[in-house]
């Protein structure tokens, strides 16, 4: 049993597909929600999900405002019925089709709390890549969470874990280290990782970095507080 969480911003383009990869990727589930959070999109993004609902079961969450995708998770969690929480982009480049091996990785582990994707094969322009690169390589060594692509959307994880977190937005690129930090275990797999056919990405590069470099120093004062509280 989990739920699926779909933050989606003006992605009328990439909607239908993405839904059909997810009925058909998890077709040997039955307990399991989808909730798709739209962001105050100012395209055709809800009326498409209106559309596709009624072929398809899943929850529509709507946001008042252009919230950003940590709050839409965070709405989307608050949302959903289930403890396992998995998470996957809207613009297509998650594939559908890894989410069954985190979950079975997840699963059979009692001691893991989150299983993140590690996209081995990005298919993003040159400096996307390359700024990625720096920042998660700043991050690991500053945070020592351990993992090599934090910013891979596609993960599975507790949600109990997850509501205890103070929230900030961002949060979602953070997840492994906070885990990590408050002494849950976490795993990584490699997942495949996809041309975005349509639309373009919501993230401007510089200001992606500079915002990372801010968050990285509240996660760190989050988690040497937590260690505190225990000491």
């Amino acid at each position: 049993m989990f739920t699926l969480v779909i933050p989606v911003f003006n992605e009328e383009d990439n909607l239908v597909s993405l839904i059909k990869e997810i009925k058909t990727s998890l077709i040997n589930y039955v307990n399991f929600e989808l909730i798709f959070v739209n962001d105050f999109s100012s395209d055709n993004t809800l009326k498409i999900l209106e559309k596709e609902k009624k072929n398809f079961n899943f929850k529509i969450l709507n946001n008042q405002l252009n919230l950003g995708q940590s709050y839409s998770i965070l709405s989307g969690i608050k949302k959903s019925k289930y403890n396992i929480i998995v998470t996957l982009d809207g613009d297509g480049q998650n594939n559908p089709y890894d989410i069954p091996k985190l979950l079975e990785l997840y699963n059979k582990s009692d001691d893991v709390f989150l299983v993140g994707g590690i996209r081995s094969k990005r298919k993003d322009n040159l400096i996307k890549i390359i700024s990625s690169r720096i920042a998660n390589y700043v991050r690991s060594k500053f945070l020592k969470d351990g993992c090599t692509d934090t910013g891979c959307s596609l993960k599975v994880f507790d949600k109990n874990i997850f509501l205890k977190f103070e929230y900030f937005n961002g949060i979602h690129r953070f997840l492994p280290a906070l885990f990590n930090g408050f002494g849950y275990k976490t795993f990584f797999l490699s997942v495949d990782h996809r041309k975005r056919n349509y639309g373009k990405s919501k993230y401007g590069t510089f200001s992606r970095l500079f915002n990372g470099l801010r968050d990285m120093i509240k996660v760190k004062k989050m988690i040497d507080k937590n260690k505190e509280i225990k000491s």
